[in-house]
């Protein structure tokens, strides 16, 4: 009886470990959002992930943020970046304080998303693609202009300036009027160049271009065509607008099946601040790169 009982738990036993291992062998299913960052945020996880043996299934560019979220949500992705401020309305926060401070907002939304959802947020990027106001470069460098202060004493001192800008960006509050109060400015009609859309390619390309003597733009803090363009992000040292800073989101059980992805993933975000981000992001969007080929030009020189 007791060879038999032996027998039956040893063979339960190696059931059980046959089973662990095979959904430890299990594919991470890495997802993005459909824009030009998700394509190029979402290589370079995969890439460095399979660099370390860590066996992916690519699901890139899947839709936009609901699209995405809902998708991890429900267990049909298992990894994808997401931006820090978003925690502020995926549990309807966006009126509490905290949002617009990189650190408090990272804390926030990583309890938040981790009791309620069973998610982890890994490192963040020293990044924050979140509304901002550029300026032409020539007029940075000639001005002096790396902040919003300096573009409020630049114009409040006479400077003569004319900015392009979608009408959201102009009339939300918590855009234009958000960053005038702020810091003490304020932009006539005439120095207003309002395109219809949404779009930062328009309102970067007017300024490049100085399409109606427009030297500066209204642009997110990573696009692409910022420094390809020759223009330069001012600093919102005020700290106005959200902080969106990108961060790899995994499920529990997978980082549970995983748990070197974080040792993986978060030195390479540790690496992707303001100015990479930009440039990694133009050779697609703007020199029509792929973002595969991207991804692993820049691994290979964080990895020399």
């Amino acid at each position: 009886m007791r060879a038999i009982k032996r027998f039956i738990v040893t063979a339960m036993l190696a059931v059980a470990l046959g089973t662990a291992g095979a959904q430890a062998q299990q594919p991470v299913v890495v997802s993005s959002k459909i824009d030009t960052e998700g394509s190029v945020l979402g290589q370079l996880i995969i890439q460095t992930l399979n660099a370390h043996d860590v066996p992916t299934d690519n699901r890139l560019q899947l839709g936009g943020t609901s699209i995405v979220r809902g998708a991890i949500k429900a267990g049909e992705i298992d990894l994808y970046p997401e931006y820090t401020g978003n925690g502020a309305f995926f549990f309807d926060r966006a009126d509490q304080p905290g949002w617009n401070d990189a650190e408090t907002a990272y804390e926030t939304v990583r309890q938040l998303d981790r009791e309620r959802n069973d998610l982890v947020w890994l490192q963040p990027a020293p990044a924050n693609n979140t509304w901002a106001m550029s300026v032409r470069q020539d007029l940075a460098d000639r001005e002096g202009l790396e902040t919003l202060d300096d573009l409020a004493d630049y114009l409040n001192n006479g400077g003569e300036f004319r900015f392009a800008a979608s009408a959201e960006f102009v009339d939300s509050e918590s855009a234009l009027p958000a960053f005038q109060q702020a810091y003490g400015f304020e932009l006539s009609a005439d120095e207003l160049l309002v395109l219809s859309g949404g779009d930062t390619a328009a309102t970067l390309r007017a300024a490049a271009q100085s399409d109606n003597d427009v030297n500066g733009a209204m642009t997110y803090g990573t696009d692409g065509g910022v420094s390809a363009l020759g223009l330069a992000v001012l600093d919102d040292n005020r700290g106005v607008q959200p902080v969106y800073q990108p961060a790899p989101v995994v499920r529990a059980s997978v980082l549970e099946a995983y748990p070197a992805i974080a040792d993986h993933l978060d030195p390479l975000f540790a690496a992707l601040d303001l100015e990479t981000l930009q440039s990694l992001n133009a050779r697609v969007a703007v020199e029509g790169q792929p973002a595969r080929a991207v991804a692993a030009d820049f691994l290979e020189q964080l990895n020399r």
